[in-house]
């Protein structure tokens, strides 16, 4: 049987970086099985073309329960299934979250993740356009870049929250995250610049290194509690490999907690159900899900030379990402002090649900939440792998998460109505004009609120009863295994969870790295 020194499951966000960095060392065997395809697709490399991903082939396409608080509606969960990942089919935005959410998982019993500790490995991954201060670095693989020619729409849309009263913020990811700026974009050369681009294409040469794409893992194979390797399908054969020290699950927030479910972690009695032996009873697995809201505000643009400017800036040979440019975080009650509790993101475009624009040219505000209070879950619907998982998401469980995106509604209104946006503001098109009462608005929102594509924490870090990994991402109850992807968030990010999900990477490898130093020292002691 075949043997590597470390297996990472799923080539996403953190999983291509924790195969960069572990195979750094020559001497380090590395497989990396992905379940989809090599990122070939040409439309992955057009940030222009990111709408059109989402429920492509190279999607899982996922879709939760009939949501009891959406009106029993089915939420479309996108999630990539190509190399890079979820990074590979998003829209680009480069947001870490907010200075506050980092402190408050160290708060919660994990030592090591406060902010000035994960703050490094930020920096070491980034190449910063703009060049190295405090908060950003320039010798990392992954490109962020500005927007190169964002549309007239987008800077009147930072004029206009300017004009209403926030501070104009050009760098959310530094001092503060408060007010209104461009976004940043993960862009090289006018290409997106995912993680699979970042971190593995340079590296396709490493001799240590051996990438399985089309690779679906059916469980981790263990010898007691003690994980010995991973089996999968490949060209519809049945492989079983072998791991000296460690497995890395880097699957995502769906599909980490069903391998282990899988696999015989997680609670006990729902695997029992399944007929699925039990390797550890670990009730957290799968639980905690938790994911960002968001609801549009969409207008028509009227015919005017300005109009005209803004439809020019859609021109596919820019660089955009084809839907959001710029951005906004606020706190709804004008708590100048406290943690934003709503983002925005502005785009050239008509859009009123995924997969749904309008004819005509427009613009749109989409509502987000940063820190919604509803919690889901993921769990198994028998024990066949090629099953995809059930998903709770529980969206607007909290009223006060939609008087918050009410509130959000009422702010882009009154901003889209300031003499920045006069002379192309046309109709309202979503929710509508009619739409005025808390009542009505809190309606419209329940029927087309949406997710934010950023689910995470269903692996939760932690030492409570309810923890399925360790502040070192190692999964409680048993050995050689490690989780290290947003999975593993105790707690949202205020922001979008594409960086964060890197600096996972980043920080999971140098954890794992550590260990094996660990590992050689005791080898030598024992030697001696």
């Amino acid at each position: 049987m075949t043997e590597y020194d470390y297996i990472v499951i799923g080539a996403g966000s953190a999983g291509c970086v924790v195969a960069n960095r572990l195979t750094e060392d020559g001497e380090t065997t590395v497989l990396l099985l992905e379940a989809g395809k090599e990122d070939t697709k040409p439309e992955i490399q057009i940030p222009l073309e990111s709408p059109n991903l989402p429920g492509s082939e190279v999607d899982w396409g996922y879709f939760s329960e009939p949501e009891p608080y959406l009106n029993n509606r089915k939420i479309f969960c996108p999630r990539g299934k190509v190399l890079g990942g979820s990074s590979s089919i998003n829209s680009m935005i480069y947001i870490r979250g907010n200075h506050h959410d980092y402190d408050h998982w160290q708060s919660l019993g994990n030592p090591g993740w406060s902010y000035q500790d994960v703050l490094p490995y930020f920096k070491k991954s980034e190449n910063q356009q703009r060049g190295a201060d405090a908060y950003h670095g320039v010798d990392g693989e992954l490109s962020v870049t500005d927007i190169q020619a964002p549309t007239v729409a987008s800077q009147r849309f930072v004029e206009a929250a300017v004009a209403i009263g926030y501070n104009h913020n050009p760098d959310f990811n530094g001092i503060q995250q408060s007010g209104a700026g461009l976004y940043q974009l993960t862009v090289k050369d006018g290409f997106r610049h995912s993680a699979a681009a970042a971190f593995l294409i340079p590296i396709l040469k490493r001799p240590n290194l051996t990438i399985t794409t089309g690779a679906l893992v059916r469980r981790l194979l263990f010898e007691g509690t003690r994980t010995v390797g991973v089996e999968y399908m490949h060209q519809g054969t049945l492989h079983q490999v072998r791991v000296n020290f460690e497995v890395i699950l880097s699957a995502g927030a769906f599909d980490s907690p069903k391998l282990l479910m899988q696999s015989g972690i997680g609670n006990a009695e729902h695997l029992q159900k399944l007929g699925i032996p039990i390797v550890v009873d670990l009730p957290g697995v799968g639980q905690n899900l938790q994911d960002h809201s968001l609801v549009p505000v969409a207008h028509q643009i009227i015919t005017s030379p300005v109009a005209h400017e803004v439809i020019a800036g859609l021109d596919p040979a820019i660089t955009s990402n084809g839907n959001a440019e710029a951005g906004l975080f606020l706190h709804t009650e004008g708590n100048l002090d406290a943690t934003p509790d709503l983002q925005f993101f502005f785009g050239s475009i008509l859009w009123i649900s995924p997969g749904k624009t309008l004819s005509g040219f427009g613009f749109t505000v989409t509502v987000s939440l940063t820190h919604p209070q509803n919690i889901g879950s993921v769990s198994l619907p028998s024990p066949d792998p090629k099953n995809p998982p059930i998903i709770r998401m529980n969206f607007l469980q909290s009223q006060s998460d939609v008087q918050k995106l009410v509130a959000g509604i009422k702010i882009m209104r009154k901003l889209f109505h300031t003499s920045a946006f006069d002379q192309f503001r046309g109709e309202e098109i979503s929710p509508g004009a009619e739409v005025i009462s808390d009542q009505a608005l809190s309606s419209y929102i329940r029927e087309f609120c949406v997710t934010g594509y950023h689910p995470v924490g269903t692996c939760k870090m932690g030492t409570d009863p309810m923890a399925v990994v360790s502040p070192e991402l190692r999964v409680h109850g048993v050995e050689g295994l490690r989780v290290v992807d947003a999975s593993i968030m105790p707690t949202l990010i205020g922001g979008n969870t594409n960086a964060p999900t890197i600096m996972i990477g980043e920080k999971g490898a140098d954890l794992i790295k550590a260990a094996g130093r660990v590992r050689q020292q005791v080898a030598s002691a024992m030697g001696n």
